[in-house]
This record gives structure tokens, C-alpha cells and sequence, in this order.
């Protein structure tokens, strides 16, 4: 994925970010719209996934959908102003990302394999492209005045990740010790006193600080590219 120096950047460049931008607010917007078509499922300890249990699955496969889309277009929007060879390694890893949100639209949470693949590839590809595109970008003058929001929501995209793990653990360990040493075969209605549910939080979080990540990388593309050719 090398830079395209020849490229027209009002026909590539623009047009990708815009999409980018586009497409992430949709991400955003698809995923309240669940919170309102489902509100069975708990947001601090029902995890995005299980969306797809519901009677909305297909706005849950239009978010992921959405998601990998804003990903794949941001890599095509910024790789002309990547020259680090960390960096483009980096976008490679936007990419695969991108493939693995998408991924999950087809191989929704019933699909065990394939939709485990998909976040494996979207949750932490992520967090290795935005730091390593962080640090590319932020050498680059056009972009020294989003660096340090770049860095910070690449940042937030690598512990949300960590609190996602945390937050399981400790509510798995909860709720062995609640039901006399085993995991209940079905999600319960409510948690149990003494369980303390985080992790649909913390798995919110990683949807919402990628997308921060990517709908600040995109509109700064929009606006360097603006600036460059109106010189």
C-alpha cells in the first residue's frame, strides 16, 4: 500500500475521507438506534454482539458493515501523506481491521468461529494501526494540530480493550461464584446481586473511540487536502 503520488486528490483523496466521515457516523448512529429497538438487552453488561439476537440483527450487521467501510476508506484517504515504512504498516493494519468489522456483519455472534476471526482482526488490529498511523501523521506539519487527539484516541482504543478483558473477567468470576461454580448455559434477564457488569460499557467504548479515532483522520484528510489545493 504504497502512496500514489500521481493520484488526483480531488478524485481519490476527498471523496475517501468524506466516506470515511460518513460512514463512521452512521457506525455511531446505528448503534444508538439499537439502544432504542432493543432495550432488553442491558448496555452495561449485554455486549454490541448480542444485538444480533434480537429482532434487529440487520441494523447490527448495517453498523459493522458501516465500520469496517469508514476503515478501508481512511486508508485510502491518508496513505498518500504516510511515508514511514511503520506507518504503512499501519495501514495495512486499517485494513485488516476494517475486514474484521466487516467480517462480523456476515458472522453475526451465533457464528462462533467466524464472528470470533472477525473481532480478533477488528478489536485489535485497530488499536496497533491508530498508534502506529498516530505517530506517521504526526511528523507530517499539516498534521501537528490533530497529533496530540490522534495519539490520545489511539490511545483510549488500546485500554477500552484492556477494560473490555478486565471487565469479563471479573463478571465471569462473579457469576461462577453466584450460581454454586458454573457459568449459566443462557444469558439471565438481570445479573445476580453481588455481579457487577461493566463490560458492555467498556465494548461500547471501543466502537466509539475507533470511530473518534477514524472521524478525526478523515476530516483533518478533508481539511489538509482543502488547504493544498486551494495553494
Amino acid at each position: 500500500m504504497k502512496p500514489q503520488a500521481n493520484a488526483d486528490p480531488q478524485k481519490i483523496v476527498a471523496p475517501a475521507a468524506w466516506l470515511a466521515v460518513t460512514a463512521t457516523a452512521a457506525t455511531i448512529l446505528l448503534l444508538a438506534s439499537l439502544h432504542v429497538l432493543s432495550p432488553e438487552f442491558n448496555p452495561s453488561w449485554r455486549v454490541i454482539s448480542e444485538y444480533a439476537l434480537g429482532h434487529y440483527g440487520w441494523v447490527l450487521s448495517l453498523m459493522f458493515l458501516s465500520w469496517g467501510i469508514s476503515s478501508w476508506a481512511l486508508a485510502i484517504a491518508i496513505r498518500s501523506e504516510v511515508q514511514t515504512r511503520a506507518g504503512r504498516v499501519g495501514l495495512w493494519f486499517l485494513v485488516v481491521a476494517g475486514f474484521g468489522e466487516a467480517m462480523a456483519s456476515v458472522f453475526d455472534v451465533t457464528h462462533e468461529v467466524g464472528h470470533g476471526i472477525a473481532g480478533l482482526l477488528g478489536v485489535l488490529g485497530f488499536p496497533v494501526a491508530a498508534l502506529l498511523l498516530s505517530v506517521a501523521l504526526g511528523r507530517c506539519g499539516a498534521w501537528r494540530n490533530v497529533r496530540k487527539a490522534l495519539f490520545w484516541l489511539a490511545n483510549l482504543s488500546w485500554i477500552s480493550v484492556v477494560l473490555l478483558i478486565v471487565t469479563l473477567v471479573i463478571m465471569t468470576m462473579q457469576m461462577v461464584r453466584a450460581n454454586g461454580g458454573h457459568l449459566p448455559q443462557h444469558a439471565p434477564k438481570s445479573l445476580p446481586p453481588g455481579v457487577l457488569g461493566l463490560d458492555g460499557w467498556a465494548d461500547r467504548l471501543i466502537v466509539l473511540s475507533n470511530c473518534a479515532w477514524v472521524f478525526v483522520a478523515g476530516w483533518q484528510a478533508i481539511k489538509v487536502r482543502r488547504y493544498r489545493l486551494s495553494d
